[in-house]
């Protein structure tokens, strides 16, 4: 898994050991998720089906984008398609990926870096491998999540972030068993380089066989573990419980989350991988079809209708050849 990786994780900054008068969140619920398609036609894993939403607040839907070895010719994006009233959150751990959108935002995705884009009022956008990788074929895998807006912000100004791998926030566990990939939010004085109008904090980590991290999570966030590869267990005590590549764990209330990897992974893994995220809750009702998340229907009309004339953007001159007639996710 070529996503940022470091020869000794002690040398990087350590989470503190859990204070004992701190209470360890518990595990609510654990989902296993669906297997589908998007875009024109690459397999993901829907990792938020049959979460409820007041649960999931302030994230709407996260997709696992393979892992898939592509043969020559099977590589595969998406048309260009309309977003408005949320941010999309790509993270490339393996394989490249390229956007383009409306805005002039746009560029290449690979290992460990992350594209975050905020559609707000109005955005086109296409994602899609380069040519080289449709020819040659090769290893893709990455995540897609949804971050809702508040109401106030639905109709922000579109912006791009481009984050480098090299740019992502690194931190350990008091062991050297975890490494730690902040993307957004802060972990321990670590800052992720994403910035968000809705606040939340993302973490790629991977736990060593036979490991444990526990982590000082905020009060006032909500809290989700998706297991992206190998077997490990989440919670403490009594509650613990086994969490399997493509489940996810919700978290109740409390002030830490705690994951540990089993003694025993598959061969070609390098552990326990896991994507930890947590973010404010909006409280806010959603009204969310295809492309679009707003508060009311009349909002999601509105949305269609400033699609079908033209309002959310055009595409640039040099994409004009790749276009899409219907709107996507």
């Amino acid at each position: 898994m070529p996503a940022v990786t470091v020869d000794n994780p002690l040398t990087l900054p350590r989470v503190p050991e859990p204070n004992p008068a701190l209470r360890d969140r518990p595990v609510v619920s654990i989902t296993t998720a669906p297997r589908g398609f998007e875009g024109e036609g690459f397999p993901v894993r829907r990792a938020f089906a049959g979460i409820d939403l007041r649960a999931l607040d302030p994230f709407i839907m996260m997709d696992q984008m393979g892992e898939v070895e592509y043969a020559p010719g099977e590589p595969k994006g998406t048309p260009w398609h309309p977003h408005r009233g949320f941010e999309t959150v790509t993270y490339i751990i393996d394989g490249i990926f390229e956007h383009a959108d409306s805005h002039g935002g746009g560029g290449v995705i690979t290992n460990g870096d992350t594209q975050w884009m905020t559609a707000g009022a109005g955005i086109l956008h296409i994602e899609k491998p380069p040519e080289h990788l449709v020819v040659s074929g090769g290893l893709f895998h990455g995540i897609q999540l949804w971050v809702n807006l508040p109401s106030k912000l639905k109709m922000a100004e579109p912006r791009y972030q481009d984050l480098r791998s090299g740019q992502v926030g690194l931190a350990t566990s008091p062991d050297g068993g975890a490494l730690l990939r902040i993307i957004s939010g802060e972990l321990a004085g670590v800052q992720g380089p994403g910035e968000t109008y809705t606040p939340a904090t993302l973490i790629h980590a991977t736990i060593a066989p036979g490991a444990e991290v526990t982590l000082p999570w905020r009060q006032d966030y909500n809290a989700l573990v998706y297991a992206l590869s190998g077997d490990g267990q989440v919670g403490s005590g009594t509650g613990r419980r086994a969490l399997k590549s493509g489940q996810t764990a919700v978290f109740g209330s409390g002030d830490t989350i705690t994951i540990a990897a089993d003694p025993v992974q598959e061969s070609r893994l390098g552990g326990f991988d896991v994507f930890i995220l947590g973010g404010e809750p909006i409280r806010e009702p959603v009204a969310a079809y295809g492309p679009f998340v707003m508060n009311t229907k009349a909002e999601l009309m509105q949305a269609f209708e400033d699609y079908q004339a033209g309002r959310l953007g055009s595409i640039p001159a040099a994409h004009t050849s790749v276009n899409s007639s219907t709107p996507d996710a």
